[in-house]
């Protein structure tokens, strides 16, 4: 372990708290670096990257990257990894293009937070096949397609929380080829083209799943609608997706409040400014902390009994450490879903055709 500062948020959560969560997921890694959900049960490479985040906010860096390590070790040679993996093998064959992206992400909070240079050149070659896997899908207009089927098939349609995700990642993966001296206008201009379409062909780009939480807020999580913008679009639905006093709900249609979602909409509303509203959903969230340090994955009201059933899963613990880091401000990573200031700038549409040039002209 480090000597990192822990996040303490005053009167919701203090450092020791914070540090029993990551305990928490520390203890449920297998050998192999893997974590999984659940002990005994599947991961799934994007979630366990989210740990690994929290690992290593935690002070956790040997931890985190023993992490990084069963992604390396697991990269298929077109640089993507399985949906789902359990302790013996694949779960889940698919190649989620967001699941595949993530490493990006988590690799560049990783350096944030150790700067640590020989890390981020070990892990170059592995986020440069990722996302060279993750572009392959993305369709001309701009969105990025699902995922494909183990065979190589694509899936034929793209979703809004993936590509969101995905978005926020392409710009962590520009920011670690910048900082390691790698140019790659493909990528800018991919980001701007995504960014583009997100903001302005939802309806006719992404399958619709209204229904769902992530949908409403992740375009505001994931930096690529801000500002004014960005508030008007989380307060458009707010009543839809939130019940006072509760969370967020995962599904609108269903009483089912989920922790992960509750801090992930929390630092939504943090991005765009406004703390009073990130700090109220954290603080419900802490209503779900059981004494160990875990948390609750869902509830379902009024009955308030837990689904997954008993489930504590350690992507929601990851939530909530990232939650709490970006309240506080305690390390360098702590801004990474919040005011994006490590992240190189989208290029505004009217840049594409100067960028699609220089493209064909390299």
């Amino acid at each position: 372990m480090t000597d990192l500062a822990l996040p303490t948020v005053e009167g919701i959560i203090t450092g020791s708290q914070v540090q029993a969560t990551v305990d928490a997921i520390a203890e449920w890694q297998l050998p192999s670096g893997m974590v999984p959900w659940v002990p005994g049960g599947h991961a799934d490479p994007w979630n366990h990257v989210e740990a690994a985040m929290a690992l290593a906010i935690g002070g956790r860096i040997a931890e985190a990257e023993h992490a990084y390590q069963w992604l390396i070790d697991l990269q298929r040679p077109d640089g993507a990894w399985h949906q789902y993996y359990v302790e013996d093998g694949i779960a889940q064959d698919k190649l989620d293009a967001n699941v595949v992206a993530y490493i990006a992400a988590g690799v560049w909070h990783h350096w944030l937070i150790t700067q640590d240079r020989g890390f981020a050149e070990t892990l170059w070659p592995v986020v440069e096949k990722a996302i060279d896997f993750v572009l392959d899908l993305q369709e001309p207009r701009g969105e990025i397609l699902w995922a494909r089927h183990a065979d190589g098939t694509p899936w034929p349609f793209a979703l809004l929380t993936g590509s969101s995700s995905i978005c926020h990642s392409l710009r962590c993966a520009i920011a670690l080829a910048e900082l390691l001296g790698h140019e790659r206008p493909d990528w800018e201009l991919s980001v701007a083209r995504l960014a583009n379409t997100i903001r302005h062909h939802e309806a006719d780009a992404f399958a619709p799943k209204h229904r769902w939480a992530m949908d409403w807020y992740y375009p505001v999580l994931c930096g690529v609608i801000v500002g004014d913008d960005g508030r008007d679009r989380l307060a458009d639905r707010f009543d839809t997706f939130v019940d006072d006093e509760r969370g967020v709900r995962c599904v609108k249609d269903r009483p089912w409040i989920t922790v992960a979602e509750t801090c992930e909409c929390m630092m939504a509303h943090l991005a765009v400014g406004e703390r009073e509203t990130a700090e109220k959903l954290f603080t419900w969230s802490q209503q779900y902390r059981e004494d160990d340090g875990r948390y609750w994955t869902g509830t379902v009201y009024p009955e308030e009994v837990h689904y997954p059933e008993n489930e504590t899963s350690t992507y929601t613990a990851a939530a909530v450490v990232l939650a709490a880091d970006a309240l506080c401000g305690s390390n360098r990573g702590s801004t990474l879903f919040t005011t994006f200031e490590t992240l190189p700038a989208i290029l505004p549409v009217d840049d594409l055709a100067a960028e699609d040039a220089a493209v064909v002209d390299d």
